[in-house]
């Protein structure tokens, strides 16, 4: 569904990702991992269309997308989930899901909030309270419900454990569980490396805008490569970690 081929891209002159390829099936979950500043969030900010591209293509559905704008990729089915959720504050929840399903047809707009409740019934009881005002967690509902409001088939997510508690992080993950097994495709950045290899189909991990391990899920939840390379240390000559 999703291939990036050499993407380098940055702000102004500093650039945040250099040369990664890599390649996301249909219906499956990609995690990126890495510490702060390794260049996960640009990856998929430059999916979405809000980082300058300084080489290389982003291929959607075997379709060249690297010229378009973020609209037209949010209309041709991509979503994005900003880190720190990047709410309307002073909006209530439920204009904030208006505002999420702008690029749908009018009548789409009541059928997509009812799916969006049933799948975050919390946020069916704060329909008139102002964004802002919602808890951290919450608030997290309400931004991964205002992605889903344009019916995405590919789905970016940008930090989705950062700051919440347990319970809800149990709470997002199941969602995005019961989103892939309904054919959604999802693209997940986060430093929880634990949650995201229960979920993920595929790994890479990135540091300093560089591509330093990729694999499927199952071979990195046990290779000592892959763990030396979250850390940093993919040319430790140190004992292998479990």
């Amino acid at each position: 569904m999703l291939r990036l081929e050499g993407l380098s891209c940055g702000y102004g002159p500093v650039q945040a990702v250099q040369d990664l390829n890599l390649e996301v099936r249909a219906g499956s979950i990609f995690a990126l991992l890495g510490a702060n500043g390794a260049g996960k969030s640009s990856t998929i900010l430059s999916i979405a269309g809000h980082v300058d591209l300084h080489g290389g293509r982003i291929l959607y559905n075997d379709t060249d997308i690297t010229a378009w704008d973020p609209m037209q990729r949010v209309r041709s089915g991509i979503g994005l989930v900003p880190e720190g959720r990047r709410l309307f504050s002073s909006l209530t929840v439920q204009e904030n899901l208006v505002m999420g399903g702008y690029s749908r047809p009018r009548e789409e707009t009541e059928p997509l909030m009812e799916e969006v409740l049933a799948t975050f019934p919390r946020l069916g009881e704060r329909l008139s309270q102002r964004a802002g005002s919602l808890s951290g967690g919450e608030q997290q509902m309400l931004a991964v419900g205002r992605a889903l409001m344009s019916r995405p088939d590919l789905m970016l997510i940008d930090e989705l454990s950062l700051g919440l508690m347990p319970k809800v992080i149990d709470i997002c993950y199941q969602v995005i569980s019961d989103l892939k097994s309904k054919g959604m495709t999802i693209v997940l950045v986060e430093q929880s490396t634990h949650r995201a290899l229960e979920v993920a189909d595929e790994v890479a991990v990135l540091e300093s805008g560089k591509s330093v391990w990729m694999g499927n899920a199952r071979d990195a939840r046990q290779s000592a490569d892959m763990i030396d390379a979250l850390l940093g240390l993919k040319h430790s000559d140190g004992p292998s970690h479990s």
